[in-house]
């Protein structure tokens, strides 16, 4: 299979899950940083926060 058809079956595969699952059930690693605005509360361990990227 050439690239193309690989890049073009993830496509497909990623667009079939987001209309399974909705928007956002599968991301593409490095992406999910621009849009997630979670809150998060500290460990009270700088080295499990640092771990978890807090």
């Amino acid at each position: 299979m050439a690239v193309d058809g690989r890049q073009a079956a993830l496509d497909n595969a990623l667009k079939q899950i987001e209309k399974d699952f909705g928007k956002g059930a599968i991301m593409r690693l490095g992406e999910a940083a621009d849009r997630m605005n979670v809150e998060v509360i500290s460990s009270g361990s700088l080295a499990i926060d640092i771990a978890v990227g807090v």
